[in-house]
């Protein structure tokens, strides 16, 4: 669905990648459950060997199943192309490999995952990699922290837990200025509510478990390359712009251009790293995303009202759902994300620590589950969860303070949504 007219996003969401299988005419995409792929002779293994030819070889490479998924999120967000991998932390990895080495670095905003911070913290080390964290709102604190040995700027659009909606449009003149590429995790705003190209990213990545898939079944991770940026710009990107020894001294940005990413992705990332999306959680995923937009209205909807009755709760100390007009963020979503700010967002509960595990214990209808984008609302104490390795400066910096819950909206009715933090917000008081 490249060629010919321009589709809304309802209509790409669910054709865009797919059509009616050849073999057996079936609509929706077959899961394609195979390890290898017969070749129509000997030149056309070469060829494909060679990346000469497109085509599929082994699934750890490329699979159809998970052809249809790439080039659906590609679409989605206005990319040129894309790679699926098995989570949204492989998706992190898969991202940075190309571009760096040891000893360099990427400046990563202090509002993100706890997961993301320990990623970047301490595992990437292992690799001769850092990180340096610094508060997105501060520009200048941004430009100070990138050095000659800064390969890239990571952020999330709609930071989790606390529900943040960075300024891509400032912090992408910065990586602009700097020359180095922006990458914007978009998994908690989704394409429907944020398009980071747009705003100057030069890569996006998801974790395709959350709102892409939306039911809580799969894992999975996606790359999606804008196309835009110039890896032989200067002599930082080597992997990219410099000959390949594993292909003959093929350089990816003089053979593939705008999908030199793209292509490094497949050939050198999935074939070593081997973070492969299995077919049939790309299957659960393209069903997800064909409702993608219906429960993006929903859980927006639902968490305008819900975060709203807590804003005025005198249980509740604070919300930070941008969605509202007290929020320091507020002017940021009409131009980030004109949909709306998302369904997710912390709230602080009087009474600290214990009160939180009290109402996460009390609650009904809400999970208490480490997930979030699911059709089903969910909660966590993310201090003692997912944000438990870090400082109780990291978590203050992350949003994750222990007197914090993160509160995921799903697609129920709000009044009941309402009514089951009520009830449980009385009994955390008592």
């Amino acid at each position: 669905m490249t060629d010919g007219p321009t589709y809304g996003f309802d209509t790409l969401q669910v054709h865009a990648g797919a059509k009616p299988d050849p073999a057996t005419g079936a609509r929706n995409t077959p899961i394609y459950q195979t390890t290898a792929y017969v070749f129509r002779d000997a030149d056309h293994a070469a060829a494909l060997f060679n990346l000469q030819e497109v085509g599929f070889i082994y699934s750890r490479l490329t699979n159809p199943t998970v052809a249809v998924l790439q080039e659906r999120i590609a679409t989605l967000e206005g990319g040129v192309g894309a790679v699926c991998c098995s989570s949204g932390h492989a998706a992190q990895i898969m991202a940075l490999f190309p571009l760096m080495g040891p000893g360099l670095n990427i400046v990563a905003s202090s509002r993100l995952y706890g997961g993301t911070i320990t990623q970047f913290s301490q595992t990437i080390k292992r690799f001769g990699w850092s990180c340096t964290f610094v508060d997105f709102d501060d520009l200048d604190a941004v430009k100070a922290a990138i050095d000659d040995n800064t390969r890239a700027i990571f952020c999330e659009a709609i930071a989790n837990p606390g529900g943040y909606i960075t300024d891509l449009d400032a912090i992408s003149a910065i990586s602009d200025d700097a020359g180095i590429p922006l990458i914007v995790d978009n998994t908690s705003a989704t394409p429907y509510l944020c398009r980071p190209i747009e705003h100057g990213a030069t890569l996006v990545v998801h974790s395709t478990t959350k709102y892409l898939t939306g039911n809580g079944t799969v894992t999975g991770g996606c790359v999606v390359d804008s196309g835009k940026f110039d890896w032989s710009a200067n002599d930082k990107f080597p992997s990219l712009s410099q000959p390949e020894p594993a292909y003959h001294g093929l350089k990816f940005q003089e053979t593939f251009g705008p999908l030199a990413f793209t292509f490094h992705g497949i050939a050198i990332g999935l074939r070593d790293l081997g973070m492969t999306m299995n077919p049939q959680a790309a299957h659960y995923t393209l069903m997800g995303t064909e409702t993608l937009s219906l429960r993006m209205d929903r859980h927006v909807l639902n968490a305008e009202k819900v975060a709203g009755w807590l804003e005025n709760d005198p249980r509740v100390d604070y919300v930070t759902y941008a969605g509202l007009k007290s929020s320091p963020y507020h002017d940021r979503v009409a131009k980030i994300c004109p949909r709306g700010a998302g369904g997710l967002f912390t709230i602080a509960i009087k009474g600290g620590y214990d009160a939180c595990v009290k109402l996460v214990n009390a609650l009904e209808i809400f999970s208490h589950v480490a997930n979030l984008g699911d059709t089903r609302s969910l909660i966590i104490h993310s201090a003692s969860t997912t944000h438990r390795q870090l400082t109780i400066e990291q978590q203050r910096a992350a949003g994750a303070a222990p007197e914090v819950v993160r509160i995921s909206i799903g697609i129920e009715d709000a009044d009941d949504l309402i009514a089951d933090l009520d009830q449980a917000l009385a009994k955390a008081s008592s």
